[in-house]
């Protein structure tokens, strides 16, 4: 393994739950959070070589300030908490997410609900980071928030790049920055997403971490335009080894900082074995093996 082709933020994202098409319909018989995985998979991240754990919070957890966005799979935010120590134990940075896109397709904002049809009105922003300020202080993020804000189908081309500048501006001031997706898609139906998110890079600061998604392919050209426009750069590469290593010398050439792997399902014990395999697999190739 060479320190010299390691990623400098090696980072694994954890479902304590999500909200796409998929999980919607699995809602009604969706169960909570476990958290004895959650800790096995903070173990593997250290024995792997990751340093840094992003925690997919939505509607998973309870809320102080919004006790009626408990759903029947919410788990008590004392579960983040002791999270987010084990993390910190291993040197592990932690990074709360919460995705604030807008899509009636996609569903990513619906855990919001009955406040996501506020549509980014000032009682939208406050609600929102009354629950970003309730993660903050269970996670203790040193650096990063991540907002989310891939497949926004409903805001306009300056809509979106108003809502990731409000959130940007309120993270800041809370000493954080935004870590957001970069939608880069090439098929047919994602046109609008990948035309709104280019169209935002005149419009967003520099100092919002782009996140360029792909699962079969390596956008270098994508990486290389994103860094010469200023921005910080990490990668989310899929499951397989080869993209992993072709997205992390990408992001090496070019001077991104970051991969950012995931396994799009629960963290529940059905899936520890794939979560655990996938984390031993992926995370020395991060580390430059």
């Amino acid at each position: 393994m060479s320190a010299a082709r390691a990623v400098p933020i090696r980072g694994y994202l954890i479902h304590i739950t999500h909200y796409d098409p998929s999980w919607v319909k699995r809602k009604a018989r969706e169960k909570p959070f476990d958290l004895g995985v959650g800790l096995e998979v903070v173990e593997a991240m250290a024995d792997a070589g990751l340093n840094l754990l992003v925690v997919d919070c939505a509607d998973g957890v309870t809320y102080k300030s919004h006790p009626e966005l408990k759903r029947s799979y919410s788990v008590p935010m004392a579960h983040v908490r002791r999270l987010a120590a084990q993390a910190r134990k291993h040197d592990i940075e932690v990074v709360p997410k919460l995705n604030f896109a807008q899509s009636a397709l996609h569903q990513h904002n619906h855990w919001f609900r009955p406040y996501h049809r506020l549509f980014d009105s000032e009682e939208y922003w406050r609600r929102a980071f009354r629950l970003a300020d309730e993660l903050i202080q269970a996670c203790e993020p040193p650096r990063f928030f991540h907002i989310g804000m891939d497949e926004d189908h409903d805001r306009s081309h300056a809509q979106y790049a108003a809502a990731i500048c409000t959130l940007r501006d309120g993270l800041r001031e809370r000493s954080l920055r935004a870590v957001m997706w970069k939608d880069q898609q090439s098929y047919a139906a994602a046109d609008v997403h990948a035309e709104k998110s280019r169209a935002a890079e005149a419009r967003i600061p520099r100092d919002v971490v782009q996140v360029v998604w792909h699962y079969h392919t390596v956008l270098t050209d994508v990486v290389r335009r994103l860094r010469r426009k200023g921005f910080d750069v990490w990668g989310a590469p899929g499951r397989d080894p080869d993209q992993v290593r072709g997205w992390r010398d990408a992001i090496l050439r070019y001077g991104g900082t970051g991969l950012l792997l995931t396994r799009w399902v629960p963290c529940r014990p059905g899936n520890r074995a794939e979560l655990l395999r996938q984390i031993r697999t992926l995370g020395p190739i991060c580390s430059g093996a």
